[in-house]
């Protein structure tokens, strides 16, 4: 990819996205520019994947032709305002901010921009992100590949409509959260029976890491893979009946729910 990336802001995300890029030989390092407000997260970047670093937002924004805005929602107006003179017309804006839509985005820019709106996740930082992505009509075909192709630098990416975000915020953004607090919860189960606690995270979070690893290549319905684990009067369907009499599919769905309704809400406060 001959381009220019330049990120405004370094947090793990970023950082993650970074790592992705210069790893995977997606664009070399000395093509890509990074601006954080403090020196200490720079020299650490810098020192990883020898990419430009500097404290000078303007400078990222000159340089780029994908400009990925890596700061905090409340940070925007600040960080909009202080660029938005600085940026190419054909310069294609990439927002990471949760809850931030396309509209509100260009609002603050008062002109016309090609923009694209992405929500990766945690993973990023181990190659394996979720990421989905949509974008504004100023955004060409062809400027859209580039972006996903950034972003297939860190793992998996899926198109789609912006009134999905919220529900991408609750099962991409949020889920990892609730995976972990699930394998928690098995470790805990196998300690509470004798086992060395990390023992029993290694082992069940290759459980996790395996079985997920089957949805996606096989394509099989996880109700099948399921089926295919609970042997007639097993230890597998004894398991799957206590949590099926304490509700746990209805809660899992509820907690997806609460999540995208609690997405929307912090989305009409932010626009």
């Amino acid at each position: 990819m001959k381009t220019n990336i330049g990120f405004i802001g370094c947090g793990n995300i970023a950082s993650a996205m970074i790592g992705g890029l210069v790893k995977s030989k997606t664009i070399t390092s000395n093509s890509i520019i990074v601006s954080n407000r403090t020196e200490k997260k720079l020299e650490k970047i810098k020192e990883n994947y020898g990419v430009i670093t500097t404290l000078d937002n303007k400078k990222v924004a000159e340089f780029a032709d994908i400009l990925i805005l890596s700061v905090k929602p409340n940070k925007y107006q600040f960080i909009i305002n202080e660029i938005k003179d600085c940026i190419n017309e054909d310069t294609v804006i990439v927002s990471l901010a949760a809850g931030k839509t396309l509209d509100s985005i260009e609002k603050l820019f008062n002109r016309k921009i090609k923009l694209v709106r992405a929500m990766p996740n945690i993973p990023a930082i181990v190659g394996e992100a979720m990421s989905a992505l949509c974008h504004n009509g100023m955004v060409t075909i062809e400027e859209f590949n580039m972006v996903l192709d950034i972003f297939k630098s860190f793992g998996e990416v899926e198109a789609i409509n912006e009134e999905m975000m919220d529900v991408v915020t609750a099962i991409s953004g949020s889920s990892p959260a609730l995976v972990y607090l699930f394998i928690e919860s098995l470790a805990d189960g196998a300690v509470l029976k004798g086992m060395p606690r990390d023992k029993a995270y290694k082992m069940v979070s290759q459980a996790v890491l395996g079985a997920a690893k089957i949805v996606l290549e096989t394509g099989k319905h996880p109700g099948q893979l399921k089926d295919e684990v609970c042997s007639a009067g097993g230890t597998t369907i004894e398991a799957i009946y206590a949590l099926e009499k304490k509700g746990f599919r209805g809660h899992v769905i509820e907690a997806i729910e609460k999540g995208t309704d609690k997405s929307k809400i912090l989305a009409q406060k932010q626009n």
